[in-house]
């Protein structure tokens, strides 16, 4: 299942909800680390890539987060869903493609089915991340909530997994957010030695 080529070191899983600050968060990662020794891989851009390739639409415009990924979002949806179900691991094998960095951060996990193929392909060397923001946070950086997004699998699958490594909390607290960054950051050190 895995790719030919040298294993990871760690592989971090990242999910939470919209908004809750997945990106913001890996990117951070991401830049104290280096882009040579850590790579931030996202399911989404696969699926972004492809769905745009089969409706004729502009693939780097859905990559962002503007208005006009958000009005194809719903449909995008039910298309990733119908890929999935015909090959769980498809998304998953797309990204991990040709990565040589050390450090992988997958930034939007977003189903227990994402998690399986990790597990089985990287086994000890994977870890689960979820980034937690309140509703008053994600309303705040522009949540709103949508009936068909909001409430799909791609949101909710992952709500009672429960069995998270690590958790961060990202409510708007800088101070406590570094903390959390600074431990995370400690143990992925630790895996690089």
């Amino acid at each position: 299942m895995a790719p030919q080529g040298g294993a990871p070191r760690l592989v971090l899983l990242f999910s939470g909800k919209r908004k809750s600050g997945k990106d913001f968060v890996t990117e951070a990662l991401q830049s104290r680390l280096g882009a040579d020794i850590c790579a931030i891989l996202r399911l989404s851009g696969p699926l972004k890539e492809q769905y745009a390739q089969e409706h004729s639409l502009d693939f780097q415009r859905l990559l962002d987060a503007s208005t006009y990924k958000e009005a194809y979002r719903r449909d995008m949806i039910r298309w990733g869903e119908e890929k999935r179900r015909a090959d769980p691991g498809f998304f998953c094998r797309k990204i991990v493609e040709g990565v040589s960095q050390p450090i992988w951060l997958v930034s939007d996990t977003r189903r227990v089915s994402d998690i399986q193929w990790f597990r089985e392909a990287y086994g000890a060397a994977m870890q689960t991340v979820r980034v937690f923001a309140s509703e008053q946070s994600r309303q705040q950086r522009g949540w709103v909530f949508t009936p068909g997004v909001d409430d799909a699998e791609s949101e909710c699958d992952l709500d009672d997994f429960g069995d998270f490594d690590w958790v961060i909390e990202n409510h708007g607290d800088e101070q406590h957010l570094e903390e959390q960054l600074a431990n995370l950051l400690k143990f992925v050190h630790s895996r690089l030695y």
